[in-house]
């Protein structure tokens, strides 16, 4: 009898394996090539494994206070159905003409979307058909290359050079062809830390309007600047408006980045195709969260002082535990809320290895390099470091921060250098 059962399951088992793989031979070839985010299988793994989570960019500390307020009075009030909150593109509006002197109609210009996520994935389906090449600076966010795929556009990779990260204009216009429909520009950037100058977008903007292209920017780290820098939209240079969609969202300013609230700003045609597919797809975004927007929208500038204050004091703590524990960091960063520190030429492990070692023996989370870099092997630099590159991410609490340092700096040797490296 057991002998039959035995026999029974091997039977189903090879009969449930054959099922399979007639279902994944109907796939896509799109959803084929995708795998998930392994950004959020480490953190994943950090809550298993009970350890500190420098891996994901999302904060551990509280929303503030009179946001999370706003969307509890929201919830309360019934404000509970499918619902556009037209006050939220005027207040964006505003923020608009501001920040950058732009002028944009809330009424036509404005898509509210499910995050700066799908924000971003309505753009690439507005404006791309199959064969469109996009334009994105490696390295880069993981999500940007499976939008385009999707949108069944190709992208095209120009390389930024270590370790400042600089734009090399002979790249970037060997990379524009006659198939070149947009280019993506992240600035503050994911996951270098860099912040565009103003000599590289006035480079960038004279590339895409000499060749008739459309730049799409991901501005989520817009009030995460340093050193007093203000934040300077690619849409704000001479002629580039009519030719930008700019996509951003509440996550990373107000500590909320479940709250999936993002918006694109863009030409009207653009934008009205945006809100066309975003109804498509989700209907709305989340409406009392949408209605705590206009509370976090009107935030005073105190608010903003205090978040780049105490974002650039966890900056500095984690910079300097890297640099003295042996990282190779000659760039500091200048924006969004990471570290993107380098393997020394000593160490003999890859990014992944290191990743692995650093979860096992101090109970600390971060992200191996090598998933934001997408470049060809032809390009032979960046063979040499692409698997080279640790990032850090320093959007926690003060308790967080100190605790992974301990772990950390309880793995050093005699030298006070780390063991893995």
């Amino acid at each position: 009898m057991h002998a039959f059962f035995a026999i029974f399951r091997i039977i189903a088992n090879n009969a449930g394996g054959f099922c399979i793989q007639i279902m994944e031979a109907k796939l896509s070839s799109v959803a084929k090539t995708l795998k998930p985010s392994p950004i959020q299988q480490l953190s994943y793994l950090a809550e298993r494994s009970n350890a500190i989570n420098l891996a994901e960019g999302f904060p551990d500390f509280p929303a503030p206070p009179h946001i999370k307020a706003a969307a509890v009075s929201a919830i309360t009030s019934d404000l509970n159905q499918y619902r556009h909150v037209q006050g939220v593109c005027d207040l964006l509006a505003d923020k608009m003409k501001q920040m950058h002197g732009l002028d944009v109609d809330p009424l036509t210009d404005i898509a509210i979307c499910c995050g700066q996520t799908e924000a971003f994935a309505a753009t690439m389906f507005s404006i791309l058909n199959p064969g469109d090449e996009v334009i994105l600076f490696d390295p880069c966010f993981e999500t940007y290359e499976t939008c385009i795929l999707m949108a069944g556009g190709v992208p095209v990779y120009v390389t930024l050079d270590p370790p400042y990260w600089r734009v090399d204009q002979v790249k970037l216009s060997d990379a524009f062809t006659t198939k070149t429909k947009a280019l993506v520009l992240n600035s503050p950037h994911n996951p270098t830390g860099k912040v565009f100058n103003m000599e590289e977008l006035q480079i960038i903007a004279e590339y895409c309007k000499s060749n008739d292209c459309i730049a799409v920017t991901d501005e989520v780290y817009e009030h995460i600047i340093y050193n007093n820098e203000p934040h300077i939209s690619l849409a704000s240079l001479p002629e580039m408006q009519k030719r930008t969609v700019i996509t951003s969202s509440l996550s990373k300013t107000y500590s909320v980045t479940g709250w999936r609230v993002g918006w694109a700003i863009g030409p009207s045609c653009i934008a009205s195709a945006i809100k066309n597919i975003h109804t498509k797809l989700t209907d709305s975004a989340p409406a009392p969260f949408q209605e705590a927007a206009l509370t976090a929208l009107k935030s005073q500038q105190e608010y903003y002082k205090l978040l780049k204050r105490d974002y650039e004091s966890k900056r500095d703590f984690v910079f300097n535990l890297l640099k003295d524990v042996g990282f190779e960091i000659q760039f500091t960063p200048m924006g969004s809320f990471f570290v993107f520190a380098a393997l020394p030429r000593t160490c003999k492990l890859t990014d992944v290895e290191f990743v692995e070692g650093l979860i096992k023996e101090a109970g600390v989370v971060a992200v191996p390099g090598c998933g934001f870099f997408h470049a060809c092997s032809e390009d032979l630099n960046v063979g040499r470091y692409h698997d080279r590159y640790i990032r850090f991410a320093f959007c926690k609490c003060d308790d967080t921060l100190t605790s992974a340092a301990g772990k950390i700096r309880g793995l050093v040797d005699a030298t006070g250098r780390l063991k893995l490296l």
